[in-house]
């Protein structure tokens, strides 16, 4: 936005008044130009779709010095495991297997979104450029890791996380878990967490927890069963979804969400996903790899709880256009979390869904292809979709609203808006790989794309908790 050159002038004329004078209309110039600007930024952000949301005061400082009580060295891998390798080149029975599927680092562009260096097509090599912009803004192109307390294996495609271990109230249970997420911006900077604004507004699906002396979360309730079998029957050949049939390899109880409120530190709402439950060190000790996925989270690639610091598969998917990795831990409902490779958690139902970027939604939305091009599978550049990932066991390639350092709206907490392709769009040719949210809604307003089986496009009536991990560009 430009300045007002005529402002110059009247400025300068007012500079020979009596200081007093002077300063009380500099004052009252300067008050009505920024009030101008942030006005119009406003307003700019609003007919974007981007609305600030309100924050809270920030916690007292008792409280605050007992959530840093929580916080941990950046976690870094100890054991000598490789990825998990792709599944399509380790069994032809992807979608019974058990586990995180497969990695983000693809045997095809359809399957890998890592950027290309700046170097391909220029007469220079690589080395003549610089830091990416956005070392200097994180706004700008260019690598961001967003969740802090962990390290990115770029190479791999996993994130290593610290590992807590709490306890059920009442209980000699343990619950072992991972910090992602949180509503108060202070604790997100001090622990290295995503700040969610919007968490504030999903306590109705939250448990309730206390911080012990250690840093370490007393759950009120919730549980998980990791021993079901997962497994996937896929529809016909090119309409893959939906299934046929679908078992979740992880089953939380009725009062098992991701979510906990910290009723003894002001309140503050965590996302704590469940790693193991109610298991000891020695059962789940797999820092090399080769989990037991009956007693782990099927996203765990290797966990150690010697070193207290848990590995965990990333996963491809676009923000604005951008291409970001994040980690599925939970979904509400049973198909989702079958699909997800993540942990059924029923008290999720409870987050108010349909109602995006309005004052108290908890959620952000998340646009989920049914029905998008799978051809040749990886090595397809627009391949996207669950009927792509019931095919060929790679991951669909979902687009994220807004994220940290695009928008001021990320929620964890993701309401699924199913993208599906109309029959006129696919005869025509028009079907292709989305990647922008406007660029949805657009195709949805152009009568191009409509919800699920024709169904008017909009929330699909379930989440899943997928926590950000970074912006790849």
């Amino acid at each position: 936005m430009e300045m007002n050159t005529d402002a110059s002038p009247k400025l300068t004329r007012r500079m020979s008044l009596s200081k007093p004078a002077t300063r009380l209309l500099l004052g009252r110039y300067l008050f009505s130009t920024v009030s101008g600007l942030l006005l119009s930024a406003a307003v700019t952000s609003s007919a974007f779709g981007q609305v600030e949301l309100p924050r809270k005061a920030p916690i007292n400082p008792e409280a605050l010095a007992l959530h840093l009580t929580a916080k941990r060295p950046v976690a870094n891998p100890v054991g000598s495991f490789k990825s998990y390798p792709p599944v399509v080149e380790a069994t032809s029975h992807f979608n019974s297997d058990q586990g995180p599927g497969a990695g983000p680092i693809g045997p095809g562009p359809g399957c890998n979104l890592f950027p290309a260096p700046p170097s391909v097509g220029a007469s220079i090599g690589l080395s003549y450029f610089g830091p990416s912009p956005s070392t200097v803004n994180p706004s700008l192109v260019g690598p961001v890791q967003l969740l802090k307390s962990g390290t990115v294996d770029a190479k791999n495609g996993t994130i290593t996380l610290p590992l807590y271990k709490g306890t059920l109230n009442g209980t000699k249970k343990n619950i072992w878990y991972i910090l992602t997420d949180v509503d108060d911006q202070g604790v997100a900077e001090e622990l290295g967490l995503n700040y969610s604004a919007k968490l504030t507004f999903a306590s109705q699906a939250a448990r309730v927890g206390n911080l012990d002396a250690n840093g370490n979360i007393v759950f009120n309730a919730g549980t998980v069963n990791f021993a079901p079998v997962r497994s996937i029957v896929p529809g016909p050949s090119g309409a893959e979804f939906p299934p046929k049939s679908a078992q979740p390899g992880a089953i939380g109880d009725s009062n098992y969400a991701p979510f906990v409120r910290i009723a003894n530190a002001a309140n503050v709402i965590y996302n704590a996903p469940m790693i193991a439950f109610d298991v000891d060190a020695s059962q789940i000790n797999f820092p090399n790899g080769n989990v037991d996925y009956s007693k782990v989270h099927d996203e765990v690639i290797a966990i150690d709880p010697v070193n207290m610091t848990v590995t965990i598969n990333l996963i491809n998917g676009f923000s604005f256009g951008r291409p970001v990795w994040y980690i599925s831990m939970d979904t509400s409902i049973p198909l989702g979390a079958a699909i997800e490779h993540n942990t059924y958690a029923p008290l999720m139902k409870k987050l108010l869904l349909g109602h995006d970027d309005s004052f108290s939604s908890p959620i952000e939305r998340i646009f989920i292809a049914t029905n998008g091009p799978e051809l040749n599978d990886c090595d397809n550049p627009q391949r996207q979709g669950l009927s792509a990932d019931l095919a060929d066991g790679h991951r669909p390639n979902n687009v994220l609203g807004g994220i940290p350092t695009i928008a001021l709206d990320y929620s964890p907490a993701w309401d699924a808006q199913f993208v599906e392709w109309t029959p006129a769009a696919v005869n025509q040719g028009y079907r292709g790989q989305v990647r922008e949210e406007f660029q949805i809604l657009t195709f949805v307003q152009d009568g191009l794309i409509t919800g699920l089986n024709g169904a008017p496009f909009g929330s699909s009536g379930f989440s899943i908790n997928c926590p950000i991990v970074q912006r790849l560009d």
